[in-house]
């Protein structure tokens, strides 16, 4: 059974940095991709990043691209998401979210629903 913890939410003003860490378990990963997903209050839950697990390729939502930056261990079985030049907007919980890579270019890794979620992880960045 695949299991997803996150850790290294936390409070942070803005233009400070966070890194997110995402340690997956309970199978091997090798054809899967590993993204990120936040959630704000009174908003729906949106596409952040993702990185294929075999080969590295990485995608990010128009909104985080030059400030986030996705890294997988695939000795470790983890994937981080450091997070630079935060702004309040940013808030959010912040869940990581695998499954098996699909054929997806582009813009089209938004609408990507995968099966496997952890629990999320709270930022809140302040003003």
């Amino acid at each position: 059974q695949v299991q997803l913890v996150e850790s290294g939410g936390g409070l942070v003003q803005a233009g400070g940095s966070l890194r997110l860490s995402c340690a997956a378990s309970g199978r091997t990963f090798s054809n899967y991709a590993m993204g990120w997903f936040r959630q704000a209050p009174g908003k729906e839950r949106e596409f952040v990043a993702v990185v294929r697990w075999s080969g590295g390729f990485t995608y990010y939502a128009d909104s985080v691209r030059g400030r986030f930056t996705i890294s997988r261990d695939n000795a470790k079985n983890t994937v981080d998401l450091q997070m630079n030049s935060l702004k309040p907007e940013d808030t959010a919980v912040y869940y990581c979210a695998t499954d098996i890579s699909p054929l997806m270019a582009g813009s089209g890794w938004s609408r990507w629903r995968p099966r496997y979620w952890g629990q999320g992880t709270q930022v809140t960045v302040s003003s």
